[in-house]
């Protein structure tokens, strides 16, 4: 009985020397550094991905997070200690142009979208869109096969910019505050083409060259960001009676990149313009302080390119400011900065007056019938 206690208590205290020994060595192994992760936790870009949505995490590492991080959860910081590594958060754009720069951002070398834009009280697809604008509707998708053409109408136009702009809601009432359908067909191809870019055209306008042929082979198109015609060139004393800019850029047919700055300006401009006279009582038709045309029309058009080409921010002035006569009487494209100006052949052709040329002629490329912008100043 006694041999049989000791062999017993022999096999129990090999046991118990094991287990520490066991023991002794998980210690030192868990006191090791984890493997490197092949991207660091404190690298800006996994912050952005740590960020991210469980389903993204796991579509990214191909499975859950958690279960396959190689190292501890980071040490959570108090509120007054900031990672080195770690960017900080941008200042909250704090006036109008500022949310619009941050929400749209210009890239000048990237490429020009492929989208057109037009607008109408109704689709090419209704019964009711008139016979008289489909040939020039399908002149753009005709010339521009590669493009996603789309006719907005006034009523998806409002959804379209509750859309695009929700984070800029000072735009949002804007839009929706104007009192008639003129005036939001205006501020609706500066408003389509400061966030998605592209062509916009009125639905009266007839495309007669693919825009691919609108700028010469030798202007890389990187370096460009904003594309505009001619559409008054009156060489007369009276010119003020009938044109309300000495040359005077069209807006019935405008090619950019999304975010340009004439975009952001123009947006800004008719935005606070909406709201002051709002705020005032006057934003009805026979009550604002502002013509159409000094509203949202050519006239300020016109102004905001102007003061880009004269903003010491964009350009070096050298002392002297770009006027109308930069542009009066040219007969071919101008390029000053990211922006080309067309002649009056380019978007006017056929008018008969100013130096306009035929629409037969090499630099004409669209031309415009001058009948749906007025319709549409009729309640839809």
């Amino acid at each position: 009985m006694a041999m049989f206690t000791f062999r017993k208590t022999a096999i129990i205290s090999a046991f118990i020397i094991t287990v520490v020994y066991l023991l002794h060595s998980s210690h030192h192994s868990s006191a090791l550094p984890p493997t490197p992760s092949p991207i660091s936790t404190n690298s800006p870009t996994h912050q952005a991905d740590a960020t991210a949505t469980p389903t993204s995490s796991a579509r990214t590492t191909g499975a859950p997070p958690q279960a396959t991080r190689p190292y501890p959860p980071p040490r959570q910081q108090s509120n007054n200690q900031i990672s080195v590594a770690q960017k900080p958060l941008l200042e909250t754009p704090k006036t109008l142009r500022e949310q619009l720069q941050y929400q749209f951002p210009y890239d000048r070398e990237g490429k020009f979208p492929a989208y057109i834009w037009q607008t109408w009280k109704v689709t090419p697809a209704s019964g009711e869109f008139s016979e008289n604008f489909r040939g020039a509707e399908a002149s753009w998708t005709e010339k521009h096969p590669g493009f996603v053409h789309e006719v907005v109408t006034d009523k998806a136009a409002v959804l379209l910019m509750r859309h695009l702009y929700a984070s800029v809601p000072d735009v949002v009432e804007a839009y929706n505050a104007l009192p008639i359908p003129v005036l939001r067909a205006d501020f609706f191809r500066y408003l389509i083409l400061l966030a998605r870019g592209g062509i916009y055209t009125d639905i009266d306008t007839t495309a007669l060259k693919s825009t691919t042929e609108w700028i010469p082979d030798e202007v890389p198109r990187s370096s460009l960001g904003l594309i505009v015609g001619i559409e008054a060139d009156p060489d007369r004393t009276d010119w003020k009676d009938w044109y309300s800019r000495r040359i005077q850029f069209c807006q019935w047919t405008i090619q950019a990149k999304s975010g340009h700055p004439v975009l952001r300006d123009i947006v800004a401009t008719i935005t606070e313009d909406i709201l002051r006279m709002k705020k005032l009582g006057i934003l009805k038709e026979d009550m604002m302080d502002k013509s159409i045309m000094e509203f949202t029309g050519p006239a300020v058009w016109t102004d905001t390119i102007f003061n880009y080409f004269n903003n010491p921010t964009y350009y070096k002035m050298d002392g002297k400011n770009i006027t109308w006569e930069a542009f009066a009487g040219m007969e071919t494209a101008k390029k000053v900065g990211d922006v080309v100006i067309l002649p009056i052949t380019s978007f006017s052709p056929g008018v008969g007056q100013m130096g306009s040329k035929e629409p037969d002629d090499p630099m004409a490329f669209v031309k415009h019938d001058f009948e749906g912008h007025y319709i549409h100043t009729t309640t839809p």
